[in-house]
């Protein structure tokens, strides 16, 4: 099975912790998965950034870290949906729950970006070569990625999108929230 990313929102049972469609597809292009790589999706919401990640090569590895029990159960349940049998799910607050697991290919954080000590921890854990993608929605998360590119360097992306949604007997454009994304190869 190998997927290309960018399944429709629909696809996945969540709580409004999800990566849109689109989001997904262009995270997933900066994350560039590869045969056997190994993905931390930290803050993993719903899961569609690991379990897409895994879709797209059968032999690539996901762990997806998650510090509310309810979302990890949502993420194993939409694994199973999307035949994706193998996808690793951690309970646990990160920064902290990252010490002992397999060093990653590539990171992504979507939750969790302003806890102390994220960016360094997961920037460390990384193998050479290894790529960081960082989204955010929030000021307080843009203040992180701010600073992580001004002390490391890489990418800074903004992302707008708009929707074509119903305006009375016509149609108007709708725009989501747009997402910072910092990106880092190490």
């Amino acid at each position: 099975m190998t997927s290309v990313p960018g399944l429709p929102d629909e696809a996945y049972r969540h709580d409004g912790q999800l990566t849109k469609r689109e989001v997904r597809a262009i995270t997933l292009a900066r994350l560039a998965p590869a045969p056997g790589e190994l993905l931390w999706d930290v803050g993993a919401g719903a899961g569609s950034i690991a379990i897409e990640w895994m879709r797209a090569h059968p032999e690539c590895r996901a762990i997806a870290v998650e510090d509310r029990p309810e979302r990890a159960d949502r993420i194993a349940a939409n694994a199973t949906a999307l035949d994706v049998v193998h996808l690793n799910v951690v309970i646990g607050q990160a920064p902290a729950v990252l010490a002992g697991l397999d060093s990653p290919d590539a990171i992504f954080i979507g939750g969790g970006l302003t806890a102390p000590g994220m960016v360094e921890t997961c920037w460390n854990a990384l193998r050479p070569g290894g790529r960081l993608v960082a989204n955010t929605v929030t000021v307080e998360g843009e203040r992180v990625v701010l600073d992580a590119h001004q002390r490391l360097g890489g990418d800074l992306t903004r992302i707008a999108i708009d929707r074509a949604a119903p305006l009375g007997g016509f149609t108007a454009w709708r725009p989501q929230i747009p997402v910072t994304q910092w990106t880092h190869v190490r």
